[in-house]
């Protein structure tokens, strides 16, 4: 049987298309969804609920739909689970299947749920699972696994391209139905860059719905098209399948645009999905509002839907949702939704009212079609395996439920009147006020530019939204210093209208045993929520996590209002003493593939070069990540491994100079007449007293005590250092810095800037490294008295501008030259062709471990866990002792960081020779019985270097006062012994660094 009403809806009959669902071929036309192809079938059933896994079918025609949840298929690798069958177009050869059903849609075993549905009540699974403790492993976990979810999560890799632009204009409008249309008229033509968005396929919202309407004498759907047509010659962007899915700060909106989905066939590289980064001078929110369902028992049935969505697929897509509805309603917009199925040729059995008095004109026209009506009603129950075929009514006088009735039936249109849209006005911390009159939620304050308009603040009726449209538009022009006067309008055959708020539906069941659904997607219902209250529940927040209520994919666009409702009665308050659920982004599920963007495969993380890297790649460098940064590892000769490269590395670079690339180093430029506090305040050293041309070793702790980061810092003037951080700290170091400057110290006049791909960094290291040198430093003369370690000058290198610092990370005589970024190849050819005199080496990230390891200088985030102090470092001597105060002072006094036993870093020299494993667990007591008492583990470990044995560090309790001592360390095969020693391997006497003679 066919409900498909000829001439009715704006589906393209002439472009029939095939897909299938479940399997089963379906035809529907272009313009379709896949719901409303299906509903011309007269197929309401098209999944089932998540916990007790009823039948469900459509009951909204928008986003908001929560029931209709299905599998789309487009070809290999493009399956996309949780669609709304309500928002998917038809497409050709697309595939759909329903969800949450073993084995099949009509017969599912989970529905033995449904049956015992008392045993899953609100909190069930904070009460069950309890006994006997080991079935937790073996039989509940497993099994609430196998149960969660919905939908059947994408096995192939998705071969579909997503893109992402940035866009700044003047006005964002946000919706595109009469407040949204009327906006960007208000906002066309005045040579602002206006952009209209719209989540659904067309613009037009109510319009598409309500075309009987005429907007100053104008069929509303010919309004529609002259508009759309006036906008676009007025150069507004206007942007259909498009959805806002966050407001952000500072008037930044991400919207997501469906390029794709809807076509039979798609251009080669076309994106799916393009991320849209918005930045606007001025939001307009026309978002709308939403129909509340009403709650009652069996208000679930596939067949059970919104008034206004079945007003929305007749005149949109031509359906009619049931040729022998009922109406169920607490607000006059359903007459209405009555009205026009019943013109379509649909029987309307009844329309069935709580409200005692409804308006004259109303029953008149209802009378007038011949439409039974009942006031002072309530519902009580429907019936139907798999579709509704009846509602049972009761007469209701004061608080008293009289007998029921059956009205046989295909379809019930219920209404239980509007709720702004209000998620994208929350994302911006705006407050929201309660309305007594309208019994719901408005916006008020906003800390953004934005305003709101027609019913997405509680305005009802096309003229009204129209209206509002083009002053609140108006409002924001203001804003941009465009003054002008709001358009007015007239509309004909409007509807507005009024209702009243219910929680659940009196009823003359026992409530505790009614299935009055709230939440449709998580199968919550009013006895859940009271339930909750019962038990403990005060506010919303605790309510909504204890029952899962607003917790699904929808965010409970449908739920939210009436599960408040429902709790403040329960707790006897108000609903603003209750309190509203946070709305968070997305507004609607957005695909993982949007978010990403271009950021995928090759492309998932940018692989960051240095201007060296090039040379490097020439000269058979191989590689390695370190954070965002491809480094050379080791520079291997014909026949060499890698252990056989480093110990050649660190040989030359010890016996006589070795080049390395340290241009990944994080570096930021701290400026400002209050330079030397900031720095002062946020390291542990002291640098209030740093002379400009000197450095010092730095250590930056966090709030805890614990140390994040270190680096070298050079006072390059008096109100200017030059900071070094690790290769894959720098990000976290500067907003580390930035939060403090902003929330601790505003007072402090500084400035921050990152500058890490500024400069080119190369580390000379060795015996000759001043000798190579000098001859290209002409100002300046490289001796031990004239430039001692740890100094820094701003000299010429080779006729090329540098920071010139003498540092050493290796031990030996050390320079760290700094050049701009463009000239760091330049500049490095030039030293490898200087230094051919003394066998220069170039050498890697693998080498510089070893050599710094040799004279135990740490590496944060491997010889430190996040748990280790700078006293635990044995770096007590870089905490200054006579400073006030600095970040992680506080922390470091705390007893449990000063306390004995704590996990100190040392050197460790196994008794065979062998090398040890990182993270290799550590024990004192070999013999003793498992599980053995872990005393630390091993951070760094390295084969022969220079030391002539392999060598490592270790983080092991009390270790500093274990000199000499041996520890074990238990392996699969065998139990290694090893002396704690110091952490210095290599010249403890720091002899190597000094210049011996002038160069």
């Amino acid at each position: 049987m066919s409900y498909r009403i000829p001439g009715r809806g704006r589906i393209d009959r002439a472009q029939p298309i095939r897909f299938t669902f479940d399997g089963h071929d379906v035809e529907g036309f272009r313009g379709d969804t896949v719901a409303s192809a299906l509903l011309a079938q007269g197929n309401h059933l098209m999944g089932r609920s998540f916990k007790y896994h009823r039948p469900r079918g459509p009951v909204a025609a928008g986003s908001e739909e929560p029931n209709a949840l299905i599998g789309t298929r487009r070809g290999k690798g493009q399956f996309e689970p949780n669609t709304r069958a309500t928002m998917q177009e038809l497409r050709k050869g697309l595939e759909t299947t329903s969800q949450n059903k073993y084995p099949s849609l009509k017969f599912d075993v989970g529905a033995v749920n449904d049956a015992a549905y008392m045993l899953f009540s609100a909190g069930f699974y904070y009460k069950t699972f309890m006994w006997p403790r080991n079935f937790w492993h073996k039989v509940y976990e497993p099994f609430i696994r196998a149960a969660a979810g919905l939908g059947v999560s994408p096995t192939e890799e998705d071969p579909d391209v997503y893109a992402s632009r940035n866009m700044h204009c003047d006005v964002l409008i946000v919706g595109a139905g009469p407040s949204g249309l009327a906006a960007a008229r208000q906002a066309a033509g005045k040579g602002l860059k206006v952009v209209l968005v719209d989540e659904h396929s067309e613009a037009g919202g109510t319009l598409l719905s309500e075309p009987q309407a005429k907007i100053d004498g104008v069929a509303a759907w010919d309004w529609l098209s002259s508009t759309l047509t006036e906008l676009e010659a007025a150069g507004v962007k206007v942007m259909t399948r498009t959805t806002a899915i966050g407001y952000y700060h500072e008037n930044f909106i991400g919207m997501v645009e469906r390029l794709t989905d809807h076509l039979d066939e798609v251009p080669q590289d076309t994106p799916r999905e393009r991320m849209w980064r918005v930045r606007a001078k001025q939001v307009v929110l026309a978002q709308g509002a939403l129909e509340k369902p009403l709650v009652f028992h069996g208000n679930d049935r596939p067949g059970v839907m919104l008034a206004g969505s079945a007003q929305t697929f007749l005149n949109r897509f031509g359906v009619l949702v049931g040729k022998r509805p009922v109406v169920l309603t607490s607000h006059d917009s359903a007459w209405y939704a009555a009205f026009d199925l019943a013109g379509a040729g649909a029987q309307v059995q009844a329309i069935v009212d709580t409200r005692a008095e409804v308006r004259a004109d109303l029953l008149d026209q209802a009378k007038a079609l011949n439409i039974p009506v009942k006031l002072s009603h309530t519902a009580t129950a429907t019936s139907g395996r798999l579709r509704v075929s009846s509602l049972r009514v009761n007469k209701v006088s004061g608080s008293t439920v009289s007998a029921g009735s059956e009205i046989k039936c295909d379809a019930v249109l219920m209404s239980g009147g509007w709720t702004p849209s209000l998620h994208l006005f929350s994302h911006t911390k705006g407050k929201l006020a309660w309305d007594d009159d309208l019994t719901t939620f408005l916006p008020s304050d906003t800390p953004e530019d934005c305003v709101i308009a027609g019913a997405g603040r509680g305005l009802w009726g096309i003229e009204a939204a129209l209206t509002d449209g083009a002053a609140q538009a108006q409002a924001a022009l203001d804003a941009l210093g465009q003054a002008g006067d709001a358009a007015s309008y007239a509309v004909d055959e409007d509807r507005p209208g009024t209702g009243v708020m219910h929680k659940e539906l009196p009823t003359d069941k026992q409530p505790g045993r009614a299935k009055a659904f709230v939440d449709y997607q998580n199968d919550v219902t009013a006895k859940d929520l009271r339930l909750a209250v019962k038990e403990g529940m005060r506010s919303i927040e605790h309510v909504k996590r204890y029952t899962t209520n607003g917790m699904a994919t929808d965010q409970g666009k449908m739920s939210n209002i009436n599960g408040l409702n429902i709790a403040a009665d329960a707790l006897g308050k108000k609903q603003p003493q209750v309190g509203l659920t946070t709305f968070r982004p997305p507004y609607t599920p957005t695909t993982f593939g949007a978010f990403a963007g271009y950021h995928r495969g090759s492309h998932f993380e940018v692989t960051r070069k240095t201007q060296i890297d090039a040379w490097a790649e020439e000269n058979g460098a191989v590689y390695e990540p370190v954070g965002q940064w491809r480094r050379a590892r080791y520079f291997p000769k014909s026949g060499e491994n890698m252990d056989a490269a480093v110990k050649r590395e660190c040989a030359a670079t010890r016996s006589s100079v070795g080049i390395f690339d340290a241009s990944t180093l994080g570096k930021i430029e701290v400026v400002g007449p209050d330079a030397a506090e900031f720095v002062n305040r946020m390291y542990t050293n002291p640098f209030l007293k740093l002379a400009p041309g000197k450095c010092r070793y730095g250590l930056l702790c966090g709030d805890d005590g614990f140390i994040r980061d270190d680096g070298v810092i050079g006072r390059i003037s008096d109100d200017r250092f030059h900071v070094t951080t690790t290769t894959g700290g720098a990000a976290r170091v500067l907003n580390m810095m930035e939060d403090y400057l902003q929330t601790e110290w505003p007072d402090l006049d500084v400035w921050l800037t990152s500058v890490t791909e500024q400069w080119s960094t190369i580390a000379l290291n060795g015996p000759n490294a001043a000798k190579l040198l000098h001859p290209l430093v002409p100002d300046l003369v490289l001796t031990e008295e004239n430039f001692p370690h740890m100094s820094c000058a701003e000299v010429d290198v080779a006729g090329i501008p540098a920071r010139l610092w003498r540092v050493s990370f290796t031990g030996e005589i050390g320079f760290e030259v700094n050049v701009p970024a463009p000239l760091g190849r330049q500049l490095w050819e030039t030293l490898w062709e200087a230094g051919q005199q003394y066998d220069i080496c170039a050498y890697g990230t693998e080498t510089m471990h070893v050599l710094r390891a040799e004279k135990g200088y740490i590496i944060v985030g491997q010889d430190t866990d996040g748990t280790v102090t700078p006293f635990d470092a044995g770096m007590g001597w870089a905490v200054g002792k006579k400073k006030a105060d600095f970040v992680g002072m506080r922390g470091m006094a705390r007893p449990d960081l000063v306390a004995k036993g704590r996990r100190q870093l040392v050197g460790l020299l196994t008794e065979d020779g062998s090398k040890l494993e990182e993270g290799a667990q550590i024990v004192l007591d070999p013999n003793q019985p498992i599980p053995m008492k872990m005393v630390g583990f091993v951070t760094s470990s390295y084969d022969q270097g220079t030391v002539g044995q392999p060598i490592a560090l270790a983080l092991v309790e009390g270790g500093q006062d274990r000199m000499g001592e041996t520890v074990y360390i238990p392996m699969p095969d065998r139990t290694i012994a090893a002396k704690i020693v110091s952490t210095i391997f290599v010249d403890p006497e720091n002899n190597r660094l000094k210049i011996g003679a002038a160069a």
